[in-house]
């Protein structure tokens, strides 16, 4: 093998791994484009969603601002059953 044969060879060599190169890289930019595209539509729809569920829930449903359960009567018999519940019994507390 020449010299003039051994440098084309080796140009040709290069030639074909920037093609591939190039078109892999094309693919892979491609598929993350869409990918960021998926995701701003994830986005999007998330917020639609929120959007939709607050003005189907406006008006309908009450304010949950206070617990209802703050000012519920003392019904337990269990409470009521032990009349020595105030005596400590444990000395290293």
């Amino acid at each position: 093998m020449n010299k003039k044969t051994l440098i084309i060879l080796i140009v040709l060599i290069a030639a074909i791994l920037l093609i591939a190169l190039g078109v892999g890289g094309y693919i892979y930019w491609n598929k993350w484009k869409k990918l960021e595209a998926g995701k701003n539509a994830l986005e999007k729809a998330g917020s639609a969603v929120e959007k939709i569920i607050e003005g189907a829930s406006k008006g309908v449903l009450p304010s949950l601002g206070v617990d209802p359960l703050e000012d519920k009567p003392d019904i337990n018999p269990a409470d009521k059953a032990n009349p020595f519940k105030n005596i400590k019994t444990n000395p290293f507390e």
